[in-house]
């Protein structure tokens, strides 16, 4: 996929390790890049670091460097939740869980950078633990305090 003119791009393209990541759009959050793995999301739970912030905790678990070219893990991958106890209703998980995303996606780029120069790859997990359903611009605010901490804990 060939950079249109004009575009910033922020993968260095030596980057053997990470060749997928290169190919990605900018500001995307695609299916490669979301936590599916329950080994990883085991070992998040168990081992993982918290980092919290208002109504957003984010357990992370960050990995070695990846010397294999051959792997499929990203750098970066993140997986998203609320509690139902709060939120009884599915339709208000996930409207929250929509947004918790979108943030992310518009902001995750700062992380991604910091990554591929360590290379080395981060698991993630958002929980929010509010007991109200947030507005938008709310969470685009607590999102980038809370994932400006988690750039300082981890470089």
């Amino acid at each position: 996929m060939a950079p249109t003119p004009g575009a910033i791009c922020l993968y260095q393209v030596d980057i053997i390790n990470y060749k997928a990541v290169e190919d990605l759009p900018l500001y995307s959050l695609g299916r490669s890049e979301r936590l599916k793995s329950r080994k990883i999301l085991e070992q998040l739970f168990r081992r993982g670091k918290l980092v919290v912030h208002g109504p957003f905790r984010i357990l992370y678990l960050e990995q070695g460097p990846l010397k294999d070219s051959k792997t499929a893990i990203q750098p970066l991958q993140a997986g998203f939740g609320t509690g139902t106890k709060q939120f009884r209703r599915a339709v208000d998980r996930n409207r929250i869980k929509r947004m918790m995303r979108e943030t992310y996606r518009l902001q995750k780029n700062e992380i991604l950078q910091l990554l591929l120069k360590k290379e080395h790859s981060l698991s993630l997990f958002m929980l929010f633990t509010g007991k109200q359903i947030p507005e938008y611009s709310v969470v685009y605010e607590q999102m980038k305090v809370i994932l400006s901490l988690l750039i300082s804990k981890i470089a």
